[in-house]
């Protein structure tokens, strides 16, 4: 008779063994699923930031460049009014270039120094 007791305490204890183990693998593939959506967001949004800071990039090497082509054009236009060498008006228009060129530089420099610190935010 000790037999007869003992089996379906053991097949009780089988059959919430298999409900465990279903239990089990139902979370894990529920688990599975909410990672794997989990890093397909995160590679979206990562693509999404990229983008974004390519674009800041460029915008920031535009104005890099304008600046720089400002200041070129200062610079011819000094080097012109060097050549002609007119006494008086080559002074006055002498020092409103220099004026002027030395604060397009502060202002290329500075845009130099953003543009430095974008990059490495973006690395």
């Amino acid at each position: 008779m000790g037999g007869f007791r003992s089996r379906p305490v053991f097949v009780g204890l089988i059959l919430s063994m298999v409900l465990g183990f279903a239990i089990y693998f139902r979370l894990w593939t529920i688990d599975y699923s909410i990672s794997s959506s989990e890093a397909e967001m995160l590679r979206k949004e990562f693509d999404l930031a990229h983008r974004e800071a390519m674009d800041e990039s460029a915008e920031w090497r535009r104005q890099y460049d304008n600046e720089h082509e400002r200041a070129s054009n200062c610079e011819r236009e000094l080097t012109e009014v060097r050549k002609k060498g007119s006494s008086g008006e080559f002074n006055v228009k002498f020092e409103a270039l220099q004026k002027e060129n030395a604060a397009l530089l502060k202002k290329l420099e500075i845009l130099n120094n953003e543009l430095n610190a974008e990059k490495l935010k973006c690395r």
